[in-house]
């Protein structure tokens, strides 16, 4: 069997190639990450009345997520028991009821089997439908909005998941009273490379900023930044982590010399309010990039998750989120900048695509893969801070990314949850 503690040296900022290329491991992956951890599904405003559906993905296997006629969140493995069918092949809508387009079972949107063609004259009313209802997604539950589910029964609850990631993912998602919704549809797109590549990049990857993405802040599509601003990094046991600003502050200070964009005004104006509706702790840091381990990432306005679909392939689905109560004149800002960073056509995404496609097709040669990647930037100089969780680093660093591989390689050669947690 495949043992890829050979493969994976947090402590030393060595990760081989081979996490990136190999079908073996990527096999191992939806098996041991994507099947037992708690995967992000969808935004409960996507999903406001009895009804309501979406389709998401856990790993590879399609999932329906339903508010049910009395209006509970549920989510199902969107596949007939008859044949595998998919029971619905639309992104989103209102339904009492799906039926399988192959034979005709039909399944209520509270996953029960309702309906089989031929059950009085075919299977002389033998077949038990209470057995052959859709398969549940094992847990489901929401953190601000945001709905997650995991296939394993036995996993911790998604609290306990996110653990210290809670404080900051709260606060990027659920800043000012209302909390936040997600407008103008899903984007998706399908790039040549490793799921990996996306996630650690978004974790706590901001050294490549001003290397990958000059063209972009020359050309004023993000502003420059001025020399000695100091991001501060934090970081999770269980693999999630941040990007943002010490001090938050005066958006003045970080962007000298230049006029305030409309959202940067309206970021001024709720300093306050997102001060008291978060707590003090707000003062010292505003996380504004993250990964949610493994593959929901955050930037500014933007949502998204790394979907796998192979070794060398990542579908993204991609949704611009906003604070539920801003004026309407900043949400159609607050789009705009999402669409043309972060959008299939953005600026910042085309860099960045460039980079993990690239970096995927080179790791691929027999050579290539003798020769492991360096995380070393940083490390040994992470430090606890008094008053914030997890751990943190000033500026650029590589901590985050090794604290994922960490807890990557805790789930991979891990037989259950008990196992990943006498790992911890």
């Amino acid at each position: 069997m495949l043992d890829v503690r050979d493969l994976v040296h947090p402590d030393k900022g060595l990760v081989s190639r081979r996490l990136f290329v190999d079908r073996e491991i990527y096999e191992l992956e939806l098996e041991r990450i994507f099947a037992r951890c708690w995967n992000y599904l969808g935004h409960e405003t996507q999903i406001p009345n009895p009804g309501d559906f979406m389709a998401s993905y856990i790993g590879e296997d399609p999932v329906l997520v339903i508010r049910d006629s009395r209006g509970k969140i549920n989510a199902f493995l969107n596949t007939c028991r008859h044949r595998g069918m998919r029971v619905c092949r639309a992104d989103a809508g209102n339904a009492a009821a799906f039926t399988c387009t192959y034979h005709g079972w039909t399944y209520g949107n509270d996953g029960k089997l309702v309906g089989v063609p031929g059950y009085k004259e075919y299977y002389y009313e033998e077949l038990n439908m209470e057995e052959w209802g859709l398969v549940p997604v094992a847990q489901v539950d929401s953190f601000h909005g945001l709905i997650f589910g995991t296939f394993d029964p036995t996993a911790p609850s998604l609290q306990e998941y996110l653990g210290d990631a809670g404080q900051y993912l709260a606060a990027m998602v659920d800043r000012v009273e209302g909390g936040s919704e997600v407008v103008g549809g899903t984007f998706k797109w399908v790039m040549p490379c490793n799921w990996k590549f996306a996630a650690d990049n978004f974790v706590g990857d901001n050294y490549h900023v001003p290397v990958t993405h000059i063209s972009a802040m020359k050309s004023g599509l993000s502003p420059n930044r001025r020399p000695g601003f100091r991001a501060l990094q934090a970081s999770t046991d269980n693999g999630h982590g941040f990007i943002g600003r010490p001090n938050p502050g005066d958006d003045r200070e970080v962007f000298p010399g230049q006029q305030f964009s409309p959202i940067q005004a309206y970021a001024q104006s709720i300093e306050e309010k997102r001060e008291e509706y978060l707590g003090s702790w707000s003062r010292l840091y505003q996380p504004g990039v993250g990964t949610i381990f493994p593959n929901l990432s955050f930037e500014a306005f933007t949502l998204r998750a790394w979907m796998p679909r192979g070794p060398d392939k990542t579908e993204v689905w991609s949704w611009c989120f906003l604070d539920k109560h801003a004026p309407e004149e900043i949400k159609r800002e607050m789009h705009f900048f999402h669409q043309r960073r972060f959008g299939p056509a953005g600026s910042f995404e085309q860099d960045d695509g460039e980079n993990w496609n690239m970096t995927t097709a080179s790791s691929m040669g027999c050579v290539s893969r003798r020769h492991d990647f360096n995380y070393q930037l940083g490390l040994g100089h992470e430090r606890l801070h008094e008053e914030l969780p997890g751990m943190l680093a000033d500026g650029p660093s590589e901590h985050s990314a090794r604290r994922m591989y960490k807890r990557w390689l805790q789930l991979m050669t891990a037989d259950s949850w008990a196992e990943v947690a006498a790992k911890s």
